[in-house]
């Protein structure tokens, strides 16, 4: 009885964002220049870092794995919201809502980590720097990476092995342009109050938990600095700004969408978009015109393409 109760609902219809002609045909446009503007940016600072051996160093080699995580929590959702704003039915089969909803904690929960890895960098860069080079060696550098990826892969996991055994016999529409957890267990034909906790304390308390982790690590930070050199406070401000304005950014719509008691939908909506088309687009632009040495590692690079190609 329960498999059949399970086995009625094959498909999730999705609200989207609009039914208006004129607003699918902006978001299109935006949307489309956004992701694939994010796409490339990414793309470009990976390659810079690989390719520029003035910038393996730990700071850059985590900022390469961000942006490598920033390409897929784009392309999880974004393609398919894309080519969804003209189509009136707007569908995903189960098996892909559950595919999906993985791979967005997955990333969602390795980014988290991957941020706090990035702190403890620039804590022990500013902090200890006579420490630097022995605490984050390469080793060091590749087991936060595998932290980072363990907790994304635990986090989600914890959550979808409760939501898979649900039963789900109707009604079948998520308003929503992707899936997510709180809205997708809403449409279990059975009570999911405890659920739904589980969910917001398991979400809540990896955001939460990153974010005050980061805010005392910055904290920390610039007061370590003021009290050895109040000079120092500037430079290090203008060190961590990238940092402190991709934090913001990131964990602003997570902390709101995962932890605020009383959800309303476009604000949701609203920040759902921030979240997989926005910041990823402006990570890479937070990084490139904050940081002189990458700026000069892309002239490097385009000075080398340029060359190149007059040889042909």
């Amino acid at each position: 009885m329960f498999d059949q109760m399970k086995r009625v609902v094959s498909e999730i219809v999705l609200v989207g964002l609009t039914s208006s002609l004129k607003m699918q045909l902006v978001l299109f446009l935006v949307f489309s220049v956004f992701y694939v503007m994010g796409i490339l940016g990414n793309l470009l600072i990976v390659h810079t870092v690989i390719s520029d051996s003035h910038l393996h160093s730990p700071m850059y080699f985590l900022l390469a794995n961000l942006s490598f995580i920033d390409i897929w929590t784009s392309s999880i959702a974004v393609p398919k919201m894309i080519s969804d704003l003209f189509k009136d039915r707007k569908v995903i089969s189960f098996q892909g809502c559950i595919a999906q909803m993985f791979f967005i904690h997955v990333i969602g929960g390795t980014e988290m980590v991957l941020l706090v890895a990035m702190a403890f960098d620039r804590f022990v860069a500013i902090c200890r720097p006579l420490h630097y080079l022995t605490t984050m060696n390469f080793r060091t550098c590749i087991l936060l990476l595998v932290a980072a990826w363990t907790t994304g892969i635990i986090h989600s996991s914890i959550q979808l092995v409760f939501v898979v055994n649900l039963p789900f016999c109707g009604p079948t529409e998520v308003d929503s342009f992707y899936c997510d957890l709180p809205r997708f267990i809403g449409l279990a034909c059975t009570d999911t109050y405890r659920l739904e906790l589980m969910v917001t304390a398991n979400s809540g308390f990896i955001s939460l938990g990153s974010f005050f982790i980061l805010v005392i690590s910055y904290i920390f930070i610039l007061v370590t600095v003021w009290q050895h050199s109040s000079g120092g406070l500037s430079k290090a401000l203008s060190t961590l700004s990238a940092h402190i304005t991709v934090v913001v950014l990131y964990f602003g719509p997570c902390i709101f969408m995962y932890t605020w008691p009383f959800p309303t939908v476009p604000v949701d909506k609203f920040l759902a978009i921030f979240d997989v088309i926005i910041t990823p687009f402006l990570n890479p632009v937070i990084y490139t015109f904050r940081n002189k040495e990458m700026k000069v590692a892309m002239k490097r690079i385009f000075s080398q393409v340029l060359s190149f190609r007059k040889l042909f």
